[in-house]
C-alpha cells in the first residue's frame, strides 16, 4: 500500500508534535490531571486558535474540511503527548454526532462554539448494564407535549465531568436490545432533573456519571431521526475507533523510544543491557507490533475514507491487533525499566495506563475479534446479521 501524507498533513503533524513538545512536558501533563477539572482551559483555547478544534467540519460550518487521515494525524501526536483535553469526546463524538445527523439549526447552533472552543460536549450511550452493545438501552424517551421526557442513567460519559452539552441516547420504542428505537437527544448538562457524578479514571481524564430524573427535551433537539439514533452512533463510534488507534499508535511509538533509550544506557555487569540479545529480540518484537498496528491503521483509514463495504471489517481487525500488540508493547516496556516502570514519578506507566483505557474504550479486542470473525462469516456464507 502506498500511503502518502500530503503537505498540509505533514504541516498539521508537525503543528501538533511542536506543541507537544513545547507546552505540554510530563510535569506538565500531571499538574493539569491532578486539578479540579482535568484538563486545561487555556490549551483548548489555543487548540481553537490553531484550528485542529475545525478539522473534521464542513466549511459552511467554519471548520476545514479534512478527512479521517486528518484526523489521524492528530490523534497520533496527541497520544505522544498523553494529552488531557477531550478531543475524541468534544469533536469526534458530539461534534460527530451533530454533523452527521442534526438539524441545520442545532448545527449552526453548535458546531461553531465547538470549532471556536467555547462548547465543551460528551456522548452518553455507556449503561451499566450494556458493556460493549450499542442497542442495549433502558433510558427512556417518552414522548410529551411539545417533546420528550428523559429517564434513565448513563456511564463512563467521557468529558461528562466538563461537558456543557452532552447527546444521550434513549429507547422511544422497542425492547432493551434493538437497534430499532434508539434515539438521540442534545441537552445541557445543567438541565432541570439531570445529576452529575464525576470522577477520576486510572488514565487520568476525568468522566461522569448521569442520572436522568424527568428531564424534559424539544423536539426541536432531536438529533437524526426519531427511532434511527442506532445507525447514526455506529458510523460515529466507527470513525472515533480509528481515532482511538491512531492515539495508540503515538503511545506505542513513545514506550518504544523510551524504553530502547533505556536499555542503551542501563547498565548491568559493566554493560549496556541493551547489548543482550535477549532483550535485543524483545525490543525487535516491539517494533513490529508497532509497525504491524500502524499498517492495519493506514488500512483502515484508506478503507474508510475511501467508503468501501469491508471498512467496518477493517476497523474491526485494527482494534482485535490492537488489543494484543499495545498490551504487548507496554507490558515490556514495564518490564525492561524494571521497578520504575510501575511508578508515578515515570511516564511509562502513564502510558500503559492509557492503552490500557483505550482496549476497554468501544470494545476490548476480544469484542473486536468476535465482531470480526461474525463478519468474516456472513461474507463468507451470504447470511445476514
Amino acid at each position: 500500500m502506498n500511503f502518502q501524507f500530503s503537505e498540509e498533513q505533514l504541516m498539521l503533524r508537525d503543528s501538533v508534535a511542536r506543541f507537544i513538545q513545547d507546552n505540554y512536558s510530563f510535569d506538565v501533563r500531571k499538574a493539569i490531571a491532578k486539578s479540579e477539572e482535568g484538563i486545561s482551559r487555556d490549551n483548548w483555547n489555543t487548540f481553537a486558535e490553531l484550528g485542529w478544534l475545525s478539522i473534521p467540519f464542513a466549511e459552511e460550518h467554519g471548520g476545514f474540511g479534512g478527512s479521517a487521515v486528518d484526523v489521524m494525524v492528530v490523534m497520533e501526536q496527541l497520544g505522544k503527548g498523553l494529552v488531557l483535553e477531550p478531543y475524541l469526546a468534544t469533536v469526534l463524538l458530539f461534534g460527530g454526532l451533530l454533523a452527521r445527523g442534526a438539524s441545520a439549526e442545532l448545527q449552526s447552533g453548535y458546531i461553531p462554539k465547538i470549532i471556536d472552543g467555547s462548547c465543551l460536549g460528551a456522548f452518553a450511550y455507556l449503561e451499566r448494564q450494556s458493556r460493549y452493545e450499542l442497542a442495549d438501552v433502558l433510558t427512556t424517551a417518552t414522548a410529551v407535549a411539545g417533546g420528550y421526557r428523559l429517564d434513565g442513567e448513563k456511564v463512563v460519559v467521557l468529558n461528562g465531568a466538563n461537558a456543557d452539552y452532552v447527546i444521550v441516547s434513549a429507547r422511544t420504542s422497542g425492547k432493551q436490545n434493538d437497534e430499532h428505537g434508539i434515539s438521540l437527544f442534545l441537552l445541557p448538562t445543567n438541565a432541570p432533573g439531570v445529576e452529575r457524578l464525576s470522577y477520576r479514571m486510572m488514565d487520568g481524564q476525568r468522566v461522569a456519571n448521569l442520572v436522568l430524573k424527568a428531564v424534559e427535551v424539544p423536539a426541536t433537539n432531536l438529533v437524526g431521526e426519531p427511532d434511527r439514533g442506532f445507525a447514526l452512533m455506529q458510523g460515529v463510534i466507527l470513525e472515533a475507533n480509528i481515532a482511538l488507534a491512531a492515539e495508540a499508535l503515538g503511545i506505542m511509538e513513545q514506550l518504544n523510544a523510551k524504553t530502547l533509550e533505556y536499555t542503551r544506557t542501563r547498565k548491568q555487569f559493566g554493560v549496556a543491557i541493551g547489548s543482550f540479545q535477549a532483550l535485543q529480540h524483545r525490543m525487535v518484537e516491539t517494533f513490529m507490533d508497532y509497525e504491524q498496528t500502524k499498517s492495519l491503521l493506514y488500512r483502515a483509514v484508506c478503507a474508510l475514507s475511501d467508503e468501501k463495504e469491508d471498512a467496518t471489517t477493517a476497523v474491526h481487525a485494527l482494534r482485535a491487533l490492537l488489543g494484543k500488540t499495545g498490551k504487548r508493547v507496554f507490558s515490556e516496556a514495564i518490564q525492561l525499566h524494571g521497578g520504575m516502570g510501575l511508578t508515578d514519578e515515570l511516564d511509562i506507566g502513564h502510558f500503559a495506563k492509557r492503552l490500557m483505557m483505550i482496549n476497554t474504550t468501544f470494545g476490548n479486542g476480544d469484542y473486536h475479534q468476535a465482531q470480526f470473525n461474525s463478519l468474516r462469516y456472513n461474507n463468507t456464507t451470504g447470511a445476514t446479521r
